[in-house]
């Protein structure tokens, strides 16, 4: 990586620090907490790509490892990666990757209204699918819950979830016109 793409993994991981500090709302029929998290790492992955964005992951991940509270709620800490919401946590990475591979590929057209749609489904396929993937199983099999009520639960965040990958979607179809900082090509980066 060159300094640019430092201060950009720098600045992407800050993102996701700041929107923790946005108030959980929690849920009575689930232990994982609605946040805005999830928002930067969607952001993230569309606006940087796939390596670059889950290097942004990669340093929250480090953050809360050394116990900072950069999670929403003021937590972090080893005991992040094992509690009820470790799955949506480790889910991250992942996703920061899918959604930014997907976008690289969506950035290849210049047709504005496919791109944003490419976008779009980038963030959902990476900030809701993959998410949702780990997040269910943690809770499913990591603490015991089973799969139908983590299912269940997990349902209550597709609504919000749908708005971030919007929002996500219009913010990096609205960089790649001002300041474009995603790869126009998988074979750029590989």
């Amino acid at each position: 990586m060159n300094s640019r793409d430092l201060v950009l993994v720098s600045l992407f991981a800050a993102i996701i620090v700041a929107l923790g500090l946005l108030p959980a709302i929690p849920l009575a029929f689930i232990p994982v907490p609605i946040t805005a998290q999830t928002l930067g790492v969607m952001l993230a992955g569309l606006i940087l790509g796939r390596r670059r964005g889950a290097a942004a992951v990669l340093v929250v991940f480090v953050l809360v490892a050394i116990g900072l509270p950069v999670l929403a709620g003021g937590r972090g800490g080893l005991g992040s990666f094992a509690a009820p919401t470790a799955g949506f946590l480790i889910g991250w990475l992942p996703a920061a990757y899918v959604a930014g591979a997907l976008a690289e590929y969506a950035a290849e057209t210049d047709h504005a209204l496919r791109q944003t749609f490419g976008f779009f489904i980038a963030a959902f396929a990476g900030g809701i699918v993959v998410v949702y993937f780990f997040g269910i199983a943690w809770l499913a099999y990591g603490i015991g819950m089973g799969i139908s009520p983590a299912v269940a639960g997990s349902m209550g965040f597709i609504p919000g979830d749908i708005i971030k990958a919007v929002l996500a979607a219009l913010a990096a179809r609205a960089v790649m016109v001002g300041y474009p900082l995603l790869p126009k090509s998988l074979s750029n980066e590989a």
